[in-house]
């Protein structure tokens, strides 16, 4: 009896020891587990609540974002400016009054020949619409009565393309009747760059290194946006002409489209030109149509894809897959502006995850293929270098 009751009490102890530590043990990767996905649901309606956040406050955010916008490009004429001794508010108000008057001079002419292609656009579309069935009656007479004339007479409707354009450029004019409250948001975000520092070093010190990251990034994405304004222009200077050489109507209003969608890598030279391309085939001949289209081509090809890669450099390519799916979301965000301002969005975000290396793989999935095989490049040579330092070493 006592041997029974021992060597069960000591069976019993172990095997209850055993146990407690195997449930605790469970009870720690549980309670990991769901720590884990806890904060991912926790991440994942964080994001849900932050973009249908700011969808509601569009309103506010659109005006703040095109201030940041312009702010970026035009940071680095003002401290062109600061560093020929102008002071830092006369050099802000320099460069946001050269920019106003821009923009003003540009919404005087593109905002007559909005009003006019509007106008117009109802027989434009009468015109397109017929010129449409002629050519669908021609497929029909010769393929018969089939049920697939049906579907692409019905799947087919080129006048909503013409009126998508007149809508965006309608849009962004009214976005830009909050043309003081960008100017004033402006202004005093390029006098708050000039006094960053400043305040930085006063407040941390020597801490001062932990912005070079933001920093770093600021001046990419001020870069980048730079590049691109300005080649953007070419290309709106570009197109204006060659559609004013043909004999199109508002010439300056398919310039104004062409440096818009310039923003919009892949894809936005071939929205810009479909409405141009569709109004010359109801104003012009069949052949200049055709050549309009052919010139935008050549134009997109040479400036997209030999000018303006040489000019930015690497890093700052995107994916098209992200290219299409940041036009689409910010689109629906933040409405046609969303869609002109998706890729220095995307870029931006890009940018911010490049400047950080537990995220710089993120921003490599998101570039380019360049951008991955420079990478790829780039780490080759930094292998062989520590290769040959660690052998000299040794």
């Amino acid at each position: 009896m006592p041997w029974h009751g021992g060597g069960g009490c000591t069976a019993h102890s172990w095997t209850g020891v055993s146990l407690r530590g195997t449930d605790y043990a469970k009870i720690g990767r549980v309670d990991i587990t769901q720590n884990k996905n806890s904060t991912a649901l926790i991440s994942a309606a964080a994001v849900v609540v932050l973009i249908f956040g700011m969808q509601a406050a569009k309103v506010l955010l659109v005006p703040f974002l095109l201030a940041v916008f312009f702010a970026l490009i035009c940071v680095r004429p003002m401290l062109w400016l600061q560093a020929h001794r102008v002071p830092s508010v006369f050099a802000a108000l320099l460069v946001v009054s050269a920019l106003m008057l821009v923009l003003f001079a540009l919404g005087s002419i593109v905002g007559t020949s909005i009003a006019g292609f509007t106008a117009a656009l109802p027989d434009y579309q009468n015109a397109l619409a017929t010129k449409m069935q002629t050519a669908i009656d021609f497929i029909e007479g010769i393929v018969g009565d089939d049920i697939s004339v049906d579907s692409l007479r019905n799947a087919l409707d080129p006048g909503r393309a013409m009126g998508m354009a007149a809508g965006l450029l309608t849009a962004l004019r009214g976005v830009l009747t909050n043309t003081f409250l960008i100017l004033f948001t402006m202004v005093f975000i390029l006098l708050e760059a000039t006094s960053f520092q400043t305040k930085a070093k006063a407040a941390f010190g020597t801490a001062t290194r932990t912005f070079d990251g933001p920093r770093q990034f600021l001046d990419d994405l001020g870069r980048y946006l730079g590049i691109k304004t300005v080649v953007s222009i070419v290309t709106g200077i570009v197109v204006g002409i060659m559609t004013a050489a043909f004999g199109l109507d508002f010439p300056l209003l398919w310039a104004m489209l062409a440096f818009l969608f310039n923003y919009i890598p892949n894809i936005g030279s071939i929205i810009a030109a479909v409405p141009a391309v569709l109004l010359a085939l109801v104003q012009l001949t069949a052949p200049e149509a055709l050549g309009i289209a052919i010139g935008y081509v050549a134009i997109n090809t040479v400036i997209g894809n030999i000018v303006e890669p040489r000019l930015m450099g690497y890093g700052v390519g995107v994916s098209p897959l992200i290219v299409f799916v940041g036009l689409v979301f910010w689109g629906w965000v933040f409405g046609p502006v969303g869609m002109l301002l998706s890729v220095p969005l995307t870029m931006g975000l890009k940018l911010g995850l490049e400047s950080n290396d537990n995220t710089r793989w993120i921003a490599i999935l998101v570039g380019s293929e360049a951008d991955a095989e420079y990478a790829l490049a780039q780490r080759k040579r930094d292998e062989a270098a520590q290769e040959a330092e660690q052998a000299q070493n040794a």
